[in-house]
């Protein structure tokens, strides 16, 4: 299984994903806005905004594990 990378992270800017961290942790429903490139091997993070909530936080790339797209029409209609 690959890695999450940067080109993953990439593909899913602008959408609502759960985060799934290697500690199996998840962050559940969050969007994510870009990519922060830091200057060394490794070290880029992903910011990403909670449901509902307007501030950014940042959180390496390197802890996620893998992204669960999700589909927000599906809940909006169970609502």
């Amino acid at each position: 299984m690959e890695s999450f990378s940067s080109n993953s992270a990439r593909s899913l800017i602008g959408r609502n994903v759960n985060l799934h961290l290697k500690d199996g942790a998840v962050i559940v429903n969050v969007q994510l806005t870009r990519i922060h490139r830091v200057a060394g091997k490794n070290n880029n993070q992903i910011e990403y905004i909670p449901q509902g909530k307007n501030k950014a936080t940042c959180i390496p790339l390197k802890v996620i594990a893998w992204a669960e797209m999700l589909n927000l029409n599906l809940m909006q209609t169970a609502a």
